[in-house]
């Protein structure tokens, strides 16, 4: 059953309203340096994550109708306890906010089993458990987190990541019951052949993804060291904002993505692809336009006073969100084409200029610096993305002007049910 755009994008956007709740909640209850505590915790459950969704993330959707599901459940979910418990120690070893290391593990472990039930809800076409389990991920982490602090009158920052370890449990165990009653427990065996393919899949689909995951928080953990915790708080609010806005735009690449991998014309993907990109480009000229319009106060008002610089990060990283939002339709392209070289090409060179140029930058100028290092590695991505795709077709300026067929792709793609 192919989900449609209305669809996603009103599911994102559920998400993104309880994103924006907690983080706004988070950033009053613990300040600055409470939400740099948890935006280190988050990127490195994500970097675990990474290493465990080699079995749990899209191996188990691509096998899922290939394959008996209890073998691919038996072989994600023994990943998921390895890898979540494994990764999360040599963090602590390496003395990575070892203190919450227990915190990580819960998470880790939880996260990845969840994910694996999720990723199967897709394989086996069923989208509709696929959006509610995603929207209750945020929606029962919110209110675990209200139990702890208005019932149990917990303050201390732990109750994010133990709100989010109940969360994934609960989570976790009701669609493991709606799963496991369809399966027969005779079937549940080790299998050569399963386990094979499933990690050839995976850890070459992960691979890119992970290059691309360091690209977007490496930086996290150079402010952390050059600059103490706090400042990491005060960037992510940055990092947030920016995300959020990508969650928007690339629901265009999304339509992009199912129209060039059902089209057997390449100059009609080209073009499809052009009309995307007129009208990313004008959807971020809108948020541009809402972030310099936007009073430094608001900010303030909603964050706390710590976060009074919010607006001038927002500034520094416009160059860089801009470039990221419309080269991602480019990107979404070439996955559609099954191009991958150039998104691995490009993400490498992201990390090389994150690298090279934090160890300059951060310690001199600080979050400026960190602003500034991102910017250059967003830019150097979408400018290999945009020289690769104009190899492909020739450029006029009226690629970038909203003609009379980009309406009618939009009105046909988001506005029709």
């Amino acid at each position: 059953m192919k989900l449609t755009v209305i669809k996603t994008f009103v599911s994102r956007f559920l998400i993104l309203i309880l994103s924006f709740s907690l983080v706004i909640f988070s950033t009053n209850m613990w300040g600055s340096e409470g939400k740099g505590i948890i935006s280190i915790v988050v990127a490195n459950v994500a970097a675990v994550s990474f290493f465990s969704s080699i079995f749990s993330g899209s191996s188990t959707s691509y096998f899922a109708s290939k394959f008996k599901i209890e073998q691919i459940l038996l072989y994600a979910y023994l990943w998921s306890v390895i890898t979540g418990t494994l990764v999360p120690v040599l963090f602590g070893i390496a003395s990575i906010q070892s203190e919450y290391i227990f915190y990580l593990i819960g998470i880790s472990v939880f996260s990845s089993l969840l994910s694996t039930n999720i990723n199967l809800f897709i394989g086996t076409q069923n989208i509709k458990k696929f959006n509610i389990y995603t929207v209750l991920q945020q929606l029962v982490h919110i209110l675990f987190i209200g139990i702890f602090v208005y019932f149990f009158r917990m303050k201390d920052v732990s109750v994010y990541f133990l709100a989010h370890i109940f969360c994934l449990a609960v989570l976790f165990a009701i669609s493991f019951f709606q799963i496991i009653r369809k399966c027969s427990i005779s079937e549940i065996k080790f299998s050569k052949t399963v386990s094979r393919n499933m990690f050839e899949y995976g850890w070459k689909t992960q691979l890119s993804a992970f290059i691309q995951f360091l690209n977007y928080r490496l930086s996290f953990y150079f402010l952390e060291y050059y600059e103490g915790i706090a400042s990491v708080g005060i960037f992510s609010i940055g990092v947030t904002f920016s995300e959020a806005i990508w969650t928007i735009t690339r629901s265009i690449a999304v339509v992009l993505y199912s129209d060039v991998v059902n089209s057997t014309s390449r100059e009609e993907s080209i073009q499809k692809t052009k009309s995307a990109l007129k009208l990313t480009v004008f959807l971020m000229l809108g948020f541009v336009l809402g972030i310099l319009i936007i009073p430094s106060q608001v900010y303030t008002l909603i964050f706390g006073q710590e976060f009074r610089d919010t607006k001038k990060i927002m500034l520094f990283l416009c160059p860089g969100i801009f470039a990221i939002a419309v080269s991602d339709i480019v990107g979404y392209y070439f996955s559609g084409i099954r191009e991958l070289r150039i998104l691995n090409v490009k993400s490498v060179a992201g990390l090389l200029i994150t690298v090279l140029f934090s160890f300059i930058a951060i310690p001199i100028w600080g979050i400026p610096g960190a602003c500034l290092v991102t910017v250059l590695s967003y830019l150097v991505s979408a400018i290999l993305l945009f020289v690769k795709f104009y190899r492909y077709t020739e450029f006029k300026l009226r690629d970038y002007m909203i003609t009379r067929d980009d309406i009618v792709f939009l009105r046909e793609k988001f506005l029709k049910k």
